[in-house]
């Protein structure tokens, strides 16, 4: 921490920018430590043995939402494979901070769960259509009159309904299944979305298990891995019922002729998670890598809610660990680093480094908690990626690296998407085959790309 220090008056004192680096890097290393998760899964499940009560998964869904129609569609898979109870709620979308991007998040999920859906087993609607707000209340409506037992088979039909635009049937599921009043169904929603609020979440389709969240049908192989654990699975000897889906590269090449543009930002713990991985398939397949940079959403003046922060953390650390990677040990980059790094782009990108330097930089912030906004920890993450550090001081005054980050956020807005790690296959023309926004799409990226090396 000593980096952090600067003489005033011949005393030193802590820069207050360096201090709250500090202490919010110790605060994410503490929160996302294998020990803390170990702590939390096994507390739950003494204060649950305790009190004698059922294995109980809370199940929180939002009918506009795609992801939760696919989720809906695992329930009673579900509890057939395992010992549990699942309890439901209906809840209202994110909102405030915890959404962004309002006008794009129903889009992408609804292109994305119709990418994902057939690799799980699943059905979703092919262009599926936006909701409209009649037939959401009516649908709140049907799932709160069903809530129990009748839920699972109702919220897929409903779901079905929704996403291809049949109001009629809908109104014939009403006429069959039932509905409550619609006070009744604003008083469920209102009820689950509070309930999710007090467990400290805020999206849709997710699952909630002894203190742990879990996301839509992406997260279950972590929820299934826990209850098999736990001695809950009715068939211990089988597969999981939905398996994280490999990133396997396959037997074919495609010498350059398919383009994956890969849009990264230094301080996303996802893309730190999944660079690494995304070079290595690129490599492998034949793939040429177009690396795209952009500015992190914090640095562009969105907003982000602490719940979600920390969840992403979380989260991303899980994800890490379950690809075998060393991860958690985090210096936060925000800001200067950040910026710093960037300035150097331009540079390294003509000498073919590029790629180089933006995974040593996420390496020192992620994996070994270097603190980059050090003249010692920035130099380290420069000769890590076999640069010159003389070089690099004459170089990072340049601005050059502004526009071309612009440009590029630009682009990823123009197809749908403002996150990152977001994913862009192209065609031997420059045609764009598939996107995707998650470093859990990577697998599908290698799977498109053997179908279309087979095809050729």
């Amino acid at each position: 921490m000593a980096n952090e220090f600067k003489e005033q008056g011949g005393v030193a004192t802590m820069d207050p920018s360096g201090f709250r680096r500090w202490l919010s890097s110790r605060v994410v290393r503490s929160v996302v430590s294998p020990k803390r998760l170990a702590s939390v899964e096994s507390k739950a499940e003494r204060a649950r043995s305790q009190s004698g009560s059922s294995h109980q998964i809370e199940y929180f869904h939002q009918v506009d939402d795609a992801y939760s129609h696919l989720a809906a569609q695992t329930l009673r898979q579900l509890a057939s494979r395992y010992q549990v109870e699942v309890v439901v709620h209906l809840v209202e979308g994110p909102s405030g901070s915890n959404l962004p991007e309002p006008e794009l998040l129903l889009p992408l999920a609804r292109y994305d769960a119709a990418l994902v859906a057939p690799h799980y087993g699943l059905q979703f609607p092919a262009n599926a259509v936006a909701p409209n707000g009649d037939n959401c209340a009516l649908a709140q409506r049907i799932l709160t009159y069903v809530a129990g037992t009748g839920f699972a088979e109702a919220a897929i039909a409903v779901g079905q309904a929704l996403f291809t635009g049949d109001g009629d049937a809908l109104q014939q599921i009403a006429a069959q299944a039932g509905m409550a009043s619609a006070d009744e169904a604003t008083a469920r929603v209102r009820a689950g979305t509070e309930r999710r609020a007090k467990l400290k979440h805020y999206s849709g389709a997710m699952f909630y298990y002894g203190g742990v969240w879990y996301w839509g049908v992406d997260r279950l192989y972590h929820l299934e891995q826990r209850l098999s654990e736990l001695g809950l699975s009715a068939q211990p000897s089988v597969p999981l019922l939905f398996p994280r889906p490999a990133i396997d590269s396959g037997s074919y090449r495609a010498n350059g002729s398919l383009t994956l543009e890969f849009y990264a930002s230094l301080r996303s713990p996802y893309t730190a998670v999944i660079f690494d991985e995304a070079v290595e398939l690129a490599e492998r397949s034949g793939v040429r890598l177009a690396l795209k940079p952009v500015l992190p959403m914090v640095m562009r003046g969105v907003s982000l809610s602490r719940n979600k922060g920390l969840y992403i953390f979380r989260d991303a650390t899980r994800e890490a660990r379950a690809l075998g990677q060393t991860f958690g040990n985090f210096y936060d980059p925000i800001g200067a680093p950040a910026r710093r790094c960037y300035a150097l782009y331009p540079w390294v990108e003509r000498q073919g480094k590029h790629v180089a330097l933006m995974s040593a930089f996420m390496k020192a912030a992620f994996r070994e908690g270097i603190n980059t906004n050090s003249e010692r920890g920035f130099r380290s993450v420069v000769e890590a990626a076999g640069l010159s550090w003389e070089e690099a001081l004459r170089e990072q005054e340049s601005d050059e690296w502004q526009q071309l980050l612009e440009q590029n956020r630009q682009a990823m807005y123009e197809f749908g998407s403002w996150g990152v790690p977001t994913f862009r296959l192209l065609d031997s023309e420059g045609n764009q085959v598939i996107w995707a926004w998650g470093q859990d799409r990577l697998w599908l990226f290698a799977r498109e790309i053997q179908r279309l090396l087979v095809q050729a």
